[in-house]
C-alpha cells in the first residue's frame, strides 16, 4: 500500500509538505503542490479514510500534559514539541497536571470534546490498561514514558541502562557505599533508574544496602531532604547517585551545611542535565538525555497518526550519554595521578 512517505520521496519533498498539500493547499507554492499532486496521481495514492473524517473537523491543535511544568527538563522537551508542531501548523496547548492522576484523566476530556486533534503525555500515571484504551480512540503519544507492553508510540532513553552507566562510573571511582536518592517510586522511570542502580551494583559484587535508598521527589528541596537524612547514619555514603539534577544539587547543599566536601568528601551524579547543572558550584557530572530532540519525536509520531500512516516501531529509544564534570571527584582523581 503506497504511504505519505512514498509521495513525499517521489515528489522530493517532506511528509509534512505532502500533508499541508491535502489539508491546507493554500499555505504551499504552486510549483510544490503540482509536484505532489503529480506523485499522488502517479502513486495511485489514497489517504486514510479515517484521516481524512478527523481533517474535516481539525482544530490544528495539540494537548501537551506534563507532571510538573517548571521542572526544565519538560520545558526543553516541550520546546522540541513546540518546534516541530509550529512547522506542520500546529498550535501547542499545555495542561500542568502537577502528578495528578485526576488531572490527567480531565486532560482526555479535551480530545473527547474535540478541542484538540492529539495529545502528547510525558511521564504520565495513568494505568497501562487505561492508556491503551485511550490510543485506540485518539492520536496519543508518549514521552519519557516506559510500558511494559503496549501499541502507543514511545519516546524516550534507556533509563536502566543509563543509570547502570552513572553509577558504574561512582564503582569505577572506587566507591562502595553509594546512596541513591530515587523518584516518587510509583512512576515507572523512577523504578527504572532505581532498577540500572541495583543492576550495577550486583553487577560489581557490591551488596544491596536499604539504608542507602531514600525517595524523594524530583525536586531541590526532596535531596536536601533525603541527602541530611543519609548523612545522619552512622556510616554515611561516600557517593551519591540522585535520579535527577535538582536533587543531586539540593543534596550537594545539604552535604555543604554538614560541612561535607563535594567531591573530597563525597561523590555526585545527577541526572538530566538541566541546563544549571554546568554552572552549579561544583559542576555537576550527570547522564544527559535529548530533551529537545524527544520533543521533536513525539510531535513527528503523532503527525504521523494524525496523517494514518503506520507507526511501525512503537517504542523509540534516543541515545544518552554520561557528562563528566567536578561533582564527581573523576577530573580531581586524575589531576592526583598526573601530579
Amino acid at each position: 500500500m503506497t504511504k505519505m512517505s512514498d509521495v513525499a520521496a517521489l515528489a522530493g519533498v517532506s511528509t509534512a509538505t505532502v500533508s499541508r498539500v491535502l489539508r491546507n493547499p493554500e499555505t504551499v507554492t504552486e510549483t510544490t503542490k503540482q509536484k505532489v499532486l503529480e506523485a499522488i496521481e502517479e502513486l495511485n495514492y489514497q489517504p486514510n479514510m479515517l484521516a481524512r473524517h478527523f481533517r474535516r473537523s481539525q482544530t490544528n491543535t495539540i494537548l501537551v500534559v506534563v507532571p510538573n511544568i517548571i521542572n526544565t527538563v519538560f520545558a526543553e522537551i516541550v520546546g522540541g514539541i513546540e518546534e516541530e508542531a509550529s512547522k506542520n501548523g500546529y498550535r501547542v496547548l499545555l495542561r500542568n497536571s502537577n502528578n495528578q492522576i485526576d488531572r490527567e484523566y480531565g486532560s482526555i476530556e479535551h480530545m473527547k470534546q474535540r478541542q484538540v486533534d492529539g495529545m502528547i503525555m510525558l511521564s504520565p500515571r495513568l494505568d497501562e490498561e487505561i492508556l491503551q484504551d485511550i490510543s485506540e480512540k485518539y492520536p496519543i503519544v508518549l514521552a519519557t514514558a516506559h510500558l511494559d507492553e503496549t501499541k502507543i508510540p514511545v519516546v524516550s532513553i534507556d533509563n536502566v541502562s543509563s543509570s547502570k552507566k552513572a553509577t558504574e562510573h561512582l564503582i569505577r571511582l572506587g566507591h562502595r557505599r553509594i546512596a541513591h536518592i530515587t523518584g516518587q517510586l510509583d512512576s515507572m522511570i523512577s523504578r527504572y533508574r532505581f532498577k540500572g542502580y541495583r543492576e550495577a551494583m550486583k553487577e560489581n559484587g557490591i551488596d544491596y544496602d536499604t539504608q542507602l535508598i531514600r525517595e524523594g521527589e524530583f525536586t531541590f528541596e526532596s535531596g536536601y531532604e533525603q541527602m541530611m537524612n543519609l548523612l545522619d547514619q552512622k556510616f554515611p555514603p561516600t557517593a551519591l547517585f540522585a535520579a535527577s539534577d535538582e536533587m543531586a544539587m539540593g543534596a550537594i547543599n545539604a552535604a555543604k551545611s554538614r560541612g561535607v566536601n563535594v567531591p573530597e568528601d563525597l561523590a555526585v551524579v545527577g541526572f538530566d542535565n538541566i541546563r544549571f547543572s554546568s554552572v552549579f558550584d561544583p559542576p555537576l557530572t550527570t547522564i544527559a538525555q535529548p530533551k529537545f530532540g524527544m520533543g521533536e519525536k513525539a510531535m513527528e509520531l503523532l503527525m504521523k497518526k494524525f496523517n494514518g500512516e503506520p507507526v511501525e516501531q512503537t517504542e523509540h529509544i534516543l541515545p544518552d550519554e554520561l557528562i563528566i564534570r567536578d561533582s564527581c571527584g573523576a577530573r580531581l582523581k586524575e589531576k592526583l595521578i598526573r601530579t
